[in-house]
């Protein structure tokens, strides 16, 4: 099948034959492409499937039926879920735009000095693990144990959990400090690009600076920041790490969390069907979001204020305001990654939790640390390795013959492709996940034994990061120009020959960063990892969310530490080639 398309496709004649041997690299390429289609596409069809299967699958007593859907739509419980999902994505949005985007403004917009500092430290914000963040400010702000609360109890007399960062507000705040990057990386490459006549004009006509920046900056701005907004509602929709380190021991879920209490309920049987009927509705609404995106996209050009004519843009003089937005800027890398990276740093050398205090400074030691169940992390660090090294690997590798068969080949309808590869991003990763573990336990179990091991993280994993890493090699190899891949063709070399020899040196720089940002993304995985783990395929992220779990702080908090510690090398290397290659990425 494979070699008739192919043979369509790009015909059968001597474009096929390179000194006398058959080119085989385009029926690798497709080969390989049509293999990845299908696992994506089989891993959101047993979704479906099951959701209308009442039973164990694979159980003769298992019936079609549609009971999955009125089971969950009329659970009142499901639409407390839901609203609880909103609720919490609203808060993340408005905490991470009044964040991100006054961030981006100063930056593009101000002769604020040090950007290269504000660039950095957001670059590196978004490689900090969500569920580090979550658990600094857990300890900090817990309804019992929490520093300030304790600490407003003791000195004050106040009774009760004065300050609760377990509630939608509260985890809202969390995820939405750790998006905020997002939306500075998002709306900086807008006003960056806006053209400073219509503000000039303003100003000109009187404008003070307040109704400059409200009817005119804002307004031209705002495709931009609404574009960003959709986006990140999105991730927050679909956000496991925050909600799960802070929510699920106080009984609040939001949509990610839910799912995986159907799969692992703690008094219960599995319910895979509810499961399987919840990420359909997981599914609809990420499409909705997706069409609300793409609609946006499509009436940007209603904005468009960059033109062909030269401008320069105007930078606005802070004067002395620019103590106060260094202040401003100080006070948000505080919130979001230097305090709680303190919480957790305090809580790792003490024998138990404790406000700081001379006695509490005294009995402060590094002894937690020799005791941490080592084998356990050691196993943990090892898989986490393997996922590091191959998931970009191998990721790279089939995103080169998406991007290969969809701009460099003629075979019809090559743009669906390109839309399966794309699919991942619409489409929450934890249903990538559920569909994994679906499909290891109902589909194939029998005759690939791939449930509890590593490779079956591995295949999740490489979706996951799919669409990330056909945008990178689509927008990499637009740019390579046709000429270059014919020379090296009439100089007798192959396909495989032309993309060795030409293709990858020249994307070497973008794939090399895309490399670097893949590993450190699969090493901080939480939300796959956690629905396909077992005792035999246990990552680091999961052996911190276990001890969590089972109010082993201390311990968790050490290994959060040393996980961050060994993030701290490649985490440079990829700030390197980041501002060696000028790439900028979310």
């Amino acid at each position: 099948m494979i070699r008739a398309a192919v043979e369509r496709a790009f015909g059968s004649d001597g474009k096929w034959t390179r000194g006398g041997t058959r080119d085989v690299g385009p029926q690798i390429f497709l080969g390989a492409v049509i293999f990845a289609s299908i696992i994506i596409l089989a891993l959101i069809a047993v979704v479906v499937w099951l959701s209308f299967r009442h039973g164990m699958a694979g159980d003769s007593s298992a019936v079609w039926t549609t009971a999955n859907y009125p089971e969950i739509f009329l659970n009142p419980f499901t639409y407390r879920v839901l609203l609880n999902t909103f609720g919490f994505s609203v808060v993340v949005l408005i905490v991470s735009l009044g964040f991100g985007v006054p961030t981006a403004w100063l930056v593009e917009r101000t002769d604020l000095p040090g950007k290269n500092i504000v660039f950095t430290f957001m670059a590196v914000g978004l490689l900090i693990p969500g569920f580090a963040a979550a658990m600094g400010w857990l300890l900090l702000l817990h309804p019992r144990i929490g520093l300030v609360n304790v600490w407003l109890e003791t000195s004050f007399g106040f009774s009760g959990a004065t300050i609760n960062i377990a509630t939608i507000v509260g985890m809202g705040w969390v995820q939405g400090l750790n998006l905020a990057p997002i939306a500075f990386i998002m709306t900086a490459a807008v006003f960056r690009a806006m053209d400073p006549a219509l503000e000039e004009a303003a100003e000109m006509s009187g404008a003070p600076f307040r109704s400059t920046l409200r009817n005119v900056t804002l307004p031209l701005a705002w495709p931009g920041v609404l574009a960003a907004g959709i986006y990140i509602f999105t991730i927050g929709f679909s956000a496991f790490d925050v909600p799960a380190i802070i929510g699920w021991s106080n009984r609040i879920f939001t949509f990610s969390t839910y799912l995986v209490l159907q799969l692992a309920p703690t008094e219960a049987l599995p319910r895979y069907g509810t499961a399987a009927a919840l990420s359909v509705l997981f599914i609809g609404l990420a499409g909705l979001f997706s069409m609300w995106y793409g609609r946006m996209q499509a009436r940007a050009h209603r904005f468009q204020v960059v033109s062909g004519k030269a401008y320069r843009p105007k930078l606005l003089a802070l004067g002395r305001y620019k103590i106060l937005a260094w202040g401003l800027l100080a006070f948000y890398f505080l919130l979001s990654k230097v305090m709680p990276l303190i919480v957790l740093c305090w809580a790792s050398v003490l024998p138990y939790f404790q406000l700081p205090s001379a006695i509490a400074l005294a009995s402060a030691s590094l002894e937690r640390y020799w005791r941490l169940p080592w084998d356990l992390i050691g196993e943990g660090f090892g898989n986490t390795a393997i996922l590091m090294v191959l998931t970009p690997t191998l990721t790279l590798f089939l995103a080169l013959c998406f991007s290969w068969i969809v701009l460099r080949s003629k075979i019809p309808g090559r743009s669906w492709f390109d839309f399966i590869a794309f699919l991942p991003h619409t489409v929450p990763s934890i249903v990538f996940g559920i569909g994994a573990l679906l499909i290891s336990l109902f589909v194939v179990e029998s005759i690939v034994p791939a449930f509890g091991t590593v490779w079956l993280l591995l295949v999740v994993f490489i979706v996951g990061r799919i669409s990330y890493a056909t945008r990178m090699t689509n927008s990499g190899m637009i740019q390579i120009h046709k000429e270059l891949e014919e020379s090296g063709q009439m100089s007798g070399a192959s396909t495989i020959g032309v993309l060795r020899q030409i293709v990858i040196p020249l994307l070497a720089p973008t794939l090399l960063n895309a490399w670097l940002w893949m590993a450190l993304m699969t090493f901080r995985e939480l939300t796959l990892a956690v629905l396909l783990t077992t005792r035999d395929n246990m990552t680091l992220p999961v052996v911190i969310w276990g001890l969590w779990q089972g109010s082993g702080y201390g311990d968790a908090s050490a290994i959060t530490i040393i996980m961050l510690g060994l993030m701290i090398p490649l985490v440079s290397l990829y700030w390197f080639v980041a501002r060696k290659s000028s790439v900028k990425v979310i």
